[in-house]
C-alpha cells in the first residue's frame, strides 16, 4: 500500500490538535490553570507556611509570614493559612520549646507573634476573633497586646461586648501598672472601629476605659483622641 505526502501530512495534523485539545483541558483557556490545579498548588503553599512557622529558628517563621503576606495580598484567606497565624500568635507561651536543660523558652519572639496578630485582622472570621481574644488573656507583651487590639478593631466584631470587655481588661491592667501611650491609643482606635461596626457602644466598662484614658497619665495626644471619642459617642445613633 502506498501513501503519498499528503496522507502523512494530514495525519500529523490530527495528532496536534489532539495534542492541543488534551493540553487545553488540562490548563485551561488562555493557559489558565483548572480548579484543581490551582487547589493544588494553594495546598502546597500552606504546607510550606505551615512547615516554617514550625521550624525553630526565627529566620523561618519571618519567611513564613512574609509568604503569608503574599498569600492575603492576593487574596487568598485560607483556614489553613488562619490556623498557621493562629500557631505563630500563640508560639512562645501556648506552644513552648524549651532549652534543654535551662528550661527557658527557645521560641518566645514577641514581634513574630506581633505580626501574626496583625495578620489575623485581615481574617473576617469568629475563628480569627477567638484566637485574638486568647491572646489577649496569655500574653503580656504591650506589643503583642496592641496588635491583638487593633486586629480586633478591625474584625468590628463585639457579641455580648466580649471583645471590649476584654480589651477594657488588658487597658485596665497596664494603666494600673505602667500607662503605655501606644497601647492605649489602639484601644481608643479599636473601640471606635467596633462603635462603627456595631452602631454605637454600650459596654460601661468600655465607657469607663475611655474616662480613664481621657483623665489618665497619658500624652496629651492620647487624651485628646479619648475625649473626641467621648464626644463622638454621645452623640445619638441614626
Amino acid at each position: 500500500m502506498r501513501f503519498n505526502n499528503g496522507f502523512f501530512a494530514g495525519i500529523c495534523l490530527v495528532l496536534m490538535v489532539s495534542a492541543f485539545i488534551s493540553l487545553g483541558a488540562q490548563t485551561g483557556p488562555s493557559g489558565e490553570r483548572t480548579a484543581e490545579e490551582a487547589y493544588a498548588q494553594e495546598s502546597v503553599e500552606a504546607m510550606i507556611l505551615r512547615e516554617e512557622a514550625m521550624a525553630d529558628g526565627k529566620e523561618m517563621k519571618q519567611k513564613a509570614l512574609g509568604g503569608i503576606k503574599d498569600a492575603i495580598a492576593a487574596g487568598r484567606l485560607t483556614d489553613d493559612i488562619r490556623k498557621t497565624l493562629e500557631y505563630l500568635s500563640q508560639e512562645g507561651l501556648t506552644y513552648v520549646n524549651r532549652e534543654a536543660g535551662l528550661g527557658r523558652p527557645k521560641n518566645n519572639f514577641p514581634d513574630v507573634r506581633a505580626q501574626a496578630c496583625d495578620y489575623l485582622g485581615e481574617f473576617k472570621s469568629e475563628e480569627a476573633k477567638n484566637a485574638l481574644l486568647r491572646v489577649l488573656l496569655s500574653d503580656q507583651e504591650p506589643m503583642v497586646l496592641s496588635a491583638a487590639i487593633r486586629s480586633l478593631g478591625k474584625l468590628g466584631m463585639n457579641d455580648n461586648d466580649e471583645v471590649t470587655q476584654a480589651i477594657s481588661l488588658i487597658a485596665s491592667r497596664f494603666d494600673i501598672l505602667f500607662p503605655d501611650n501606644s497601647l492605649a491609643f489602639e484601644v481608643l482606635v479599636a473601640f471606635e472601629r467596633i462603635a462603627e461596626a456595631t452602631g454605637g457602644l454600650k459596654d460601661p466598662m468600655a465607657i469607663r476605659t475611655i474616662m480613664r484614658i481621657a483623665d489618665g497619665n497619658y500624652i496629651n495626644p492620647v487624651k485628646n483622641r479619648a475625649n473626641e471619642l467621648l464626644k463622638t459617642l454621645r452623640k445619638p445613633s441614626k
